[in-house]
């Protein structure tokens, strides 16, 4: 199969992103003689900057890696929490029937930084500074930007200069939205970083210390501050179309820190595949898997209507059971081994029928009653504020970021953060960025897994994976792509697994997703049937996927999906390395030697 670009080989080191610079920043750190717990972080941070419409450092992350020494795969939860004072009946008392999808209203606690600390501290080998470099040069100098970035902005200027002042200050400069590829700088969002890295110097010590003070900088010390300060002063327009204060404060970053947690795995074929928990969207994947041992996968078209239609049905199945069943598992009882259990998963994949499902059908499990959320508020106009409202969805690529590291130790990461979109919310001016709005992710209603709670974790659809083979890591990968990331990421291991493609051969092979029940963002709509498609679909496909009931939204020939993905390969006493990224949107790449 002709592909975009060749999948890279090596044996020093891979890394692979959603942007060339940050899977550069990465592998500067394996050259250096860092782990890959330093290139990811790296190339996060520098996501941070070069990427703000898709992330931020107010925005939040999931990670899961596997250290080579312990032999051991984790998960990092940097998905921040709702604010302490983050009520139901706080939300109803304002006349709000759903949690804006942009402001103040609906940020958490900021997360993304404390996951990158907690794997530099406890799994990386460079200091905190070099770590930072990348991101602290290219915010305070410049970096590149490319066309969605002033895309994203161009679309938002307005609000930018009619409601969000701090956010026309950092990102129209003149007046006006930068142009694609010049240079674009945040010299206040360097000066934080620059203000985090002299604290962690000033304590002195080991590597270390140094982390831990940024992390007391970041969640007791000036940032924090700065986030109260502006959440307790600020009346911020919002996607309501109504100007509100922040929930949250201070005390909400000072009681909170990201964590680790055992992955949910599922066994398939001689492979373990790793999961984070039900408070994401890793159920999803592992459940379609599941229901997908019941067919017969190899003698399927990868590019045929069978294969779209068995996985497309397999999705809405596992979408529907998320919606019934998951929320944080730290509040609300997620029957996971059920969800999971081969007789619960074969009774699933028997509903699938040769034609299309137009409804939504959640499973029962014995002993948990089903309360479905009733979807968008239909008083809800999003065309209202028009602007800077939901999902950062701004046509392709994508709304988030994702990299993936292997180096030649064996360790390996998984990442995709998320949050802290230029246009969710404004920007804070004492830090230059600005906080994540995942709480619209939260349903307002209390009889369901993912309501609005103090402390809990929403829901969110972040969701990289790694595979195991005889307890060793075999790959990562993941993508941007809100409710469609493990529909995405399901179909590039189906294709490595089960038709032999190479990593950049599955990730340009054309690709699909339904929208079929209730989007995770606001203004939380369903589109029951809905199949998007890549029109690089052989034509006899897309026509027998419509008489099989399919509502086909055609999208352009390379449209869907923006995966990346390393992998590890043993040959006798040999070690391949191998990595591929995504031409979609022409700005993911690979790197590695």
């Amino acid at each position: 199969m002709l592909t975009t670009r060749p999948e890279l080989r090596g044996t020093h080191g891979m890394v692979a992103s959603t942007h060339w610079l940050a899977s550069a920043a990465g592998m500067a750190m394996l050259e250096r003689g860092g782990n890959a717990f330093d290139a990811a972080a790296a190339a996060g941070f520098v996501l941070q900057v070069v990427e703000p419409h898709l992330n931020g450092p107010g925005g939040d992350c999931v990670t899961l890696m596997h250290d080579a020494k312990s032999r051991q795969a984790l998960v990092i939860c940097g998905q921040g929490v709702a604010p302490a004072t983050a009520t139901i009946e706080r939300y109803w008392d304002l006349g709000l029937r759903m949690v804006p999808g942009t402001g103040l209203l609906s940020a958490v606690v900021p997360g993304a930084f404390d996951s990158w600390m907690l794997m530099l501290r406890d799994y990386g080998s460079m200091r905190l500074a070099e770590v930072m470099e990348p991101a602290l040069v290219y915010a305070a100098k410049g970096c590149p930007l490319v066309p969605q970035v002033c895309g994203a902005i161009e679309s938002v200027q307005g609000l930018f200069r009619d409601a969000w002042p701090s956010s026309a200050a950092v990102y129209l400069p003149d007046g006006r939205a930068p142009r694609s590829g010049a240079l674009f700088s945040n010299p206040t969002l360097g000066q934080t970083f620059a203000r985090l890295i002299a604290e962690a110097m000033a304590a002195g010590g080991n590597r270390e210390a140094e982390i831990e003070a940024a992390r007391t900088a970041w969640y007791t010390g000036f940032v924090a501050e700065a986030i109260d300060r502006f959440c307790r002063t600020e009346d911020v327009l919002d996607s309501s179309g109504y100007p509100h204060r922040g929930l949250l404060t201070g005390d909400d970053l000072v009681d909170w820190r990201a964590t680790y947690e055992s992955p949910l795995v599922l066994d398939y074929r001689d492979m373990v595949v790793c999961k984070a928990g039900a408070w994401s969207q890793g159920l999803v994947f592992l459940q379609q898997l599941a229901m997908l041992k019941r067919f017969d996968l190899d003698a399927m078209d990868p590019l045929g209507p069978e294969f779209v239609h068995t996985i497309t049905e397999c999705a809405k199945l596992a979408l529907a059971d998320r919606e019934a069943y998951c929320g944080d598992p730290d509040f609300v009882d997620v029957p996971v081994s059920t969800l999971l259990s081969d007789a619960y998963c074969a009774e699933r994949a028997a509903l699938i029928e040769e034609t299309a499902s137009h409804t939504l059908r959640p499973g029962t499990v014995p002993g948990y009653a089903v309360r479905m959320p009733e979807g968008e508020d239909p008083s809800v106009d999003p065309t209202a504020v028009g602007q800077g409202s939901g999902e950062p969805t701004m046509g392709p690529p994508g709304d988030t970021c994702h990299v993936d590291v292997v180096d030649r130790h064996g360790n390996m990461v998984s990442a995709t953060p998320s949050g802290g979109w230029l246009q969710s919310s404004p920007v804070i001016p004492a830090l230059g960025f600005c906080l994540g709005t995942r709480a619209q992710m939260f349903w307002l209603d209390p009889d369901v897994p993912a309501a609005l709670g103090p402390g809990r974790r929403p829901r969110t659809t972040l969701t990289p994976t790694i595979v195991l083979r005889d307890g060793k890591p075999m790959m990562a990968l993941g993508t941007p792509g809100g409710d469609s990331q493990d529909q995405w990421s399901l179909t590039l291991f189906l294709r490595l697994v089960h038709y032999g493609m190479n990593l950049q051969e599955a990730i340009d092979a054309p690709m699909f997703n339904t929208s079929h029940v209730a989007a995770s963002f606001w203004p939380r709509r369903a589109n029951p049937g809905h199949l998007a498609i890549e029109t690089r679909f052989p034509a006899a496909t897309l026509e027998a996927l419509r008489r099989r009931g399919h509502a086909l939204d055609e999208q352009g020939d390379w449209s869907l999906g923006r995966l990346s993905a390393v992998q590890r390969e043993e040959k006798g006493e040999d070690v391949i390395l191998k990595a591929g990224a995504n031409p979609r949107g022409v700005q993911g790449y690979a790197a590695g030697r």
